[in-house]
């Protein structure tokens, strides 16, 4: 049997970060929810050392943006999938900080699973 493919979820969204959870879960996923304040999130992604990152954008004190460029700078978590997400259209941003796929919230549930299940 093929292992679960790791998912982590940095969303501060408790509503939204639990709706992921259980969608994902429920699509056979092994996922985690990074905890926050994310003081050291590079730390909660080496531990975990997740196949995908699903990354909000706007996260409280600290940029998305800037997790990914660290995510990106690291020998150790460089090759990781990242979708980064956001209410807004930050896709261009998104993509040239390094991001292999952004959506725009709100996304169909179909969308989120569909992409995952491509990025290899």
């Amino acid at each position: 049997m093929a292992e679960k493919k790791k998912i982590l979820l940095l969303e501060d969204n408790a509503m939204m970060r639990s709706l992921l959870q259980t969608l994902l879960e429920l699509e056979g996923f092994n996922v985690k929810c990074a905890v926050f304040p994310l003081n050291n999130p590079l730390t909660q992604i080496r531990e975990f050392s997740p196949d995908v990152i699903l990354m909000d954008i706007n996260l409280p004190g600290i940029s998305g943006l800037s997790i990914l460029e660290e995510i990106r700078a690291c020998n150790e978590t460089k090759n990781i999938k990242v979708i980064m997400s956001s209410g807004s259209d930050r896709k261009k941003e998104s993509l040239d900080a390094g991001a292999n796929s952004y959506l725009m919230k709100p996304y169909m549930p179909d969308e989120l699973i569909q992409l995952i299940k491509v990025l290899q």
